[in-house]
């Protein structure tokens, strides 16, 4: 098994940089079966990969996290396992709708504190594990006080069903506040070369010291530098960005970056990981993968040292990317 270097979200010790299951339930970036996407995590794990990022809404009834648990058996020992909650609304309760700049408008949630416990306690049973590492509510509840939903993963942590509370998809403002509920280890935002961090929740999370889980840090697989066009069943054909005009347009404009990352031996990829990694010293890129060499491709951009000039190049270069469409991508 391989060692990557570490870094720390709050108290968490975590791998540089780990892995994000959402590319593993079908529905999500085209079909794939449970052998394949077990292979794919436990080829994360045997790269060194520490941190598992799955959600109870990530494929039909808890899937994704039933893989995550089947990969994980007999290799729980250091591996941190996050997952989410709030898409899953129980039988009965209001979804709680709120606008995305997605295809299709809107989402539902419902993060009430009644239904947090419940939630937590099927996640255990889908990871076949006794304690969930790091716990989200996926999106903050337009009807539900955060505070109030930070409160009930609080009494989770007090029980020993969750170690660290993290937060995702929040504003500067609402880590803030959660924060003065309840220490928290991590927000999960989305960040990468094609979608910045919002200026002020970086500032509140250094401020706080609280680390940040950069989603979809290769925009949904664009910065990999192979996505020409989708398969009629990927999700990705509710992003303005992949749409054929936009994705062509884009393409060409990240033509520079990849020249960058080809003059350095490496791959687009492993340039838009590297540099984001640079951006903080407590940032951990999750990006997901159904092939192991491509898993290990990414995961070694962990080790890749990048010259400030090299860096000053890189920004350059990205002050005329400019993407055309929206580039927020489901997590």
């Amino acid at each position: 098994m391989t060692t990557l270097p570490r870094r720390f979200l709050g108290d968490l010790e975590t791998s540089a940089i780990g892995f994000g299951a959402m590319v593993l339930s079908p529905g999500m970036y085209g079909e794939i079966d449970d052998e394949r996407a077990v292979a794919a995590l436990r080829a994360a794990l045997d790269e060194g990969a520490t941190l598992i990022d799955t959600s109870d809404g990530y494929g039909a009834d808890g899937h994704n996290e039933r893989v995550v648990g089947e990969a994980l058996k007999g290799r729980r020992d250091g591996v941190a396992v996050a997952t989410k909650f709030g898409f899953r609304v129980p039988e009965g309760a209001e979804g709680h709708r709120f606008p995305v700049s997605y295809a299709f408008g809107e989402l539902a949630v419902n993060a009430e504190p009644r239904y947090v416990r419940g939630y937590a306690e099927q996640s255990l049973r889908n990871l076949g594990t006794d304690v969930i590492d790091l716990y989200y509510p996926h999106f903050p509840d337009p009807q539900v006080p955060l505070e109030d939903t930070v409160g009930a993963v609080a009494d989770l942590v007090k029980d020993g069903l969750v170690r660290h509370l993290g937060l995702s998809n929040v504003t500067a403002d609402q880590l803030r506040r959660a924060h003065a509920v309840h220490p928290v280890a991590a927000v999960q935002t989305q960040w990468s070369m094609w979608q910045p961090v919002e200026p002020e929740l970086h500032a509140a999370a250094r401020e706080l010291g609280v680390g940040i889980v950069a989603w979809s840090p290769l925009g949904g697989g664009f910065l990999a530098g192979t996505v020409q066009n989708l398969a009629e069943d990927d999700f990705r054909r509710n992003i303005p960005r992949f749409d054929e005009a936009n994705l062509r347009t884009n393409n060409d404009r990240y033509a520079p970056l990849r020249g960058i990352a080809a003059d350095l031996g490496l791959t687009p990829g492993q340039l838009a990981l590297a540099w984001l990694l640079h951006q903080d010293d407590h940032v951990v890129p999750i990006p997901g993968s159904r092939t192991p060499a491509h898993i290990a491709e990414n995961l070694s951009a962990a080790r890749v040292d990048l010259h400030a000039d090299t860096l000053a190049r890189v920004d350059e270069a990205l002050a005329g990317f400019d993407p055309q469409g929206t580039g927020s991508v489901l997590t």
